[in-house]
């Protein structure tokens, strides 16, 4: 790591560990990562990979303190969820790869603007979307796939889209909701890591200390991010999203 980047370290170690908590309560943690490398002098593609990696172990880690969460209630439809998952990770990984930067760079704060209205629109999504008996396990994947697609191309947002999808399909434990999500997020980031590293737009060295930090931030978050009022973290993190989808739009 060069000196400039050891400049920025104290930035993205800071970045992942908020990212990881945020992940493993609410979803948002991509509205920090991603940024922050970008400021680091990251090319955008490699940035997005980057993050992602770096949040991985954060996932695993969040989805191991909500496992007692998942078994509340049984879930026929969990491993053909886990391998729609895969595949919508994959193919979101697949198109990331084939984004120029440029065209990623220019589209970044939609994304960015899109993935912040939704996390602003989850109580109400949660609220008004939800139906009285929990789907069939073909809506749930087909649903799941959708999802995971996006996740694999951007992952900013996903933990809202995946808590409204399954606020959608009836699901109404929202911690067990939660275990689910966080689930789903390391299965699809795994598969779409491991095509990032094939791909070679991951840079290592950033990833695996933001990783620590990450992980570091999903067990606090995991832990005691429930003690937090959640009006106010929701809040922080639709500001912390507006702020960067405007310093992306003005760059």
């Amino acid at each position: 790591m060069d000196a400039a980047a050891l400049h920025h370290l104290p930035l993205l170690l800071g970045a992942a560990f908020v990212a990881g908590a945020l992940n493993a309560v609410a979803g948002g943690g991509s509205f920090l990562t991603l940024p922050a490398l970008v400021y680091a002098g990251v090319p955008a593609v490699t940035a997005n990979a980057t993050g992602t990696a770096a949040l991985l172990p954060g996932y695993l880690s969040s989805t191991w303190a909500y496992r007692h969460d998942i078994r509340t209630r049984r879930h026929a439809s969990l491993p053909a969820t886990v391998l729609a998952s895969l595949g919508g990770g994959a193919l979101g990984a697949g198109l990331l790869l084939l984004t120029p930067n440029a065209t990623f760079r220019a589209i970044v704060p939609w994304l960015l603007l899109l993935a912040t209205a939704l996390f602003a629109a989850g109580p109400y999504l949660l609220t008004h979307l939800r139906r009285t008996q929990v789907a069939g396990t073909t809506a749930t994947c087909a649903g799941v796939f959708a999802v995971s697609v996006y996740g694999g191309y951007f992952n900013g947002g996903l933990g809202i889209m995946l808590l409204a999808l399954y606020g959608l399909l009836g699901h109404t434990d929202l911690n067990a909701m939660n275990g689910l999500k966080n689930l789903l997020s390391a299965v699809l980031t795994t598969i779409a890591v491991a095509l990032y590293a094939l791909g070679g737009a991951i840079l290592w060295s950033d990833a695996a200390l933001m990783a620590l930090a990450a992980t570091a931030g999903g067990w606090v978050g995991a832990h005691y991010g429930r003690r937090l009022p959640p009006r106010w973290l929701r809040a922080g993190i639709i500001a912390t999203g507006l702020v960067m989808t405007v310093l992306f739009f003005r760059r």
